[in-house]
């Protein structure tokens, strides 16, 4: 429970430091008045119960995928409900991947909004200290990111648990302590303040959901790090301290400006004692880095699972843990996403200006979300229908009106997630569509295993001792790889694999390898892996080849690999072209197989061919 409020609560944990600064900016021209308080305290309190309590907490946790959760998974798990090669899956697999997109790209401005927000406070003490706010924010972010390579999940053991206790403790506190001068406040619960707020606003009130969705981003990453905790810790976690401590702290935030309405300006902060600011600020920072090392962290096993599912090039992955194997550093990710948050900081300049872009993508994201689990349920869910498909249709009537709201924003800066998340679509779309292309490509100029081996054997080239494993994307294919070495060697090893490595809709394979043998030293093996799992290919081969009479001595063993040079031509049938010079562009500059794979560089042999899509 320590570490699900300290990574799965870690984004949303941190929403009270800007949620009402927001909704009481002058871009909302919200009367820090006692209806305007109570009703917009009923709006996030409502909020947090109806998007965060009920549909993540309470039903979208059941629709794990093998234990693991996730956008990604739960694409592969709707598209594994309906039936194999439908247009529905296709439809599924675009939605999905684009929700993914989207949430990377909303991902990237929580580090950027919450630290900012956090050092804000800087300003409180003195407002001659607020030209070291950039500054301090930028140095704290860039040190985040430079830490990524080490051992972090240790770090987060040792520092993020009990920094999340106490920030929980805190926030609970400060609120009792201001709901005291105000008890009024508590009025807030009752759902009529929601509807009176509507009713005294009429059609502009909806658009103050574009400050309440502050309060509830994060929701995502409860389901995302489902298979690290598990469902009954992040629930335990959630209603026996998450979400009082946060209610308590809005309600008291509330209080607050009911007594002195000028605290609206930054209610979080302005309701400290002058000698209590400093230390709160620091912590207030402590807990933002938390966090933000949640985001990250979250980054790199989602770009893991779409790298798996091939949605995204090969990426260099290490780890960077002996004892966690989910614990993982992707250089090219991380690197990425420090550009990215560093220029958002730079650019938008202030919490109040990121507000603006955020909310946005998360709104789509949420849409999203609540489709695949309305098709997970009818399918996968038979008993639950009756409440389940009714309960996703007035969730999505709650997430219309929150991408109504947020859409609003988009030409004061909600612009660029979106484009962001288009980008990222795009790319990650042209990368799929283009390996299949090129995989149509290669079989048609392929040759039928089948058919070629027994004309091979009529006149058998010299044999050589050892193992030689070919890897080839179709089986029944001779791969190009196996051809060159016959032309150029013009000899057999003593055993020849044609290997495939297949990656599946679940988490983990649970029958690694499938081995047919076709006689006469050949055998054609079928290495299955989760998307959740690292495919060690040498290590797998050692561990399963006991099935079979196959000898995989390391030392004895040559990989062949066939590599790819793709050339971007115009046809009917494929990608418009700037698309192929993209996916060309990609394949170009993705991962060594040999390295994705990690199979030993003195053990490699790689045979080039030209192939135009």
């Amino acid at each position: 429970m320590i570490g699900a409020m300290a990574v799965v609560f870690g984004d949303i944990g941190t929403s009270p430091l800007y949620t009402l600064k927001e909704a009481f900016s002058p871009h909302y021209g919200l009367q820090p008045n006692h209806d305007n308080v109570l009703g917009l305290l009923s709006l996030v309190f409502w909020s947090l119960m109806l998007v965060v309590a009920l549909k993540y907490v309470t039903v979208i946790l059941r629709a794990d995928n093998e234990g693991e959760g996730g956008i990604m998974a739960l694409m592969a798990l709707a598209q594994r409900s309906l039936s194999k090669g439908s247009r529905s899956v296709y439809v599924i697999g675009v939605v999905g991947i684009f929700g993914a997109a989207l949430f990377f790209s909303d991902g990237v401005i929580t580090p950027a909004i919450s630290v900012l927000a956090a050092v804000e406070g800087l300003e409180v003490v003195s407002p001659d200290l607020g030209v070291v706010v950039i500054p301090v924010t930028l140095v704290v972010l860039i040190a985040l990111f430079a830490i990524q390579r080490h051992d972090t999940a240790r770090v987060a053991r040792l520092v993020f648990g009990p920094i999340a206790g106490i920030w929980f403790l805190v926030l609970a506190v400060l609120g009792i302590a201001d709901i005291l001068h105000a008890p009024q406040v508590l009025q807030a619960v009752n759902p009529l303040w929601a509807v009176r707020f509507f009713a005294d606003h009429a059609w502009g009130g909806i658009f103050i959901l574009g400050a309440v969705i502050l309060a509830v981003t994060g929701g995502e990453a409860i389901y995302t790090d489902l298979g690290r905790f598990g469902a009954r810790p992040i629930r335990h976690a959630w209603y026996f301290f998450v979400l009082p401590a946060l209610m308590l702290n809005y309600l008291g935030q509330g209080a607050l400006v009911l007594e002195n309405p000028v605290a609206a300006r930054n209610p979080f902060y302005m309701g400290v004692p002058e000698w209590g600011l400093i230390p709160l600020i620091v912590l207030s920072t402590a807990a933002t880095v938390m966090a933000s090392q949640a985001v990250i962290t979250g980054g790199f096993s989602v770009a893991q699972q779409a790298m798996q599912l091939g949605y995204i090039p090969r990426m260099t992955v290490r780890h960077t843990s002996s004892s966690n194997i989910s614990q993982i550093y992707i250089p090219g990710i991380n690197w990425t996403m420090m550009v990215i948050v560093v220029g958002l900081v730079i650019g938008f300049g202030s919490s109040s200006a990121l507000a603006n872009a955020y909310g946005v993508s998360m709104s789509m994201t949420m849409l999203i979300d609540t489709v695949l689990l309305a098709v997970v349920a009818r399918a996968l869910w038979p008993r639950w229908r009756v409440w389940v498909l009714p309960f996703c249709l007035a969730l999505l009537c709650i997430d219309l009106a929150f991408f109504a709201a947020n859409f609003v924003k988009i030409p004061q800066g909600g612009w660029f997630p979106v484009a962001l998340g288009v980008v990222l679509f795009t790319m990650l779309r042209t990368w799929r569509r283009g390996r299949k292309l090129l995989r149509a490509e290669i079989q048609k100029e392929g040759i039928d295993l089948r058919t070629f081996l027994p004309s091979l054997m009529l006149a058998p080239p010299v044999r050589v001792p050892g193992t030689a494993v070919f890897l080839t994307a179709d089986k029944n294919v001779v791969p190009h790889a196996f051809l060159h070495n016959l032309k150029h060697n013009k000899v057999l090893h003593e055993q020849n694999v044609f290997l495939t490595v297949a990656t599946l809709n679940v988490p983990y394979s649970h029958k690694r390898m499938i081995v047919e043998q076709i006689g006469d030293g050949f055998y054609k093996v079928l290495l299955r892996f989760g998307f959740m799992e690292t495919p060690d290919v040498p290590l797998a081969l050692m561990q399963t080849c006991d099935v079979c009479d196959l000898s995989m001595d390391p030392m004895d063993t040559t990989y062949f690999l066939s590599r790819e040079s793709i050339v971007a031509v115009a046809r009917r049938d494929g990608m418009p072209i700037w698309r192929d010079k993209l996916f060309a562009t990609m394949h170009r500059n993705a991962a060594p197989v040999a390295g994705y794979f990690h199979i030993p560089g003195n053990r490699l042999v790689e045979l080039g061919t030209q192939v135009e899509i």
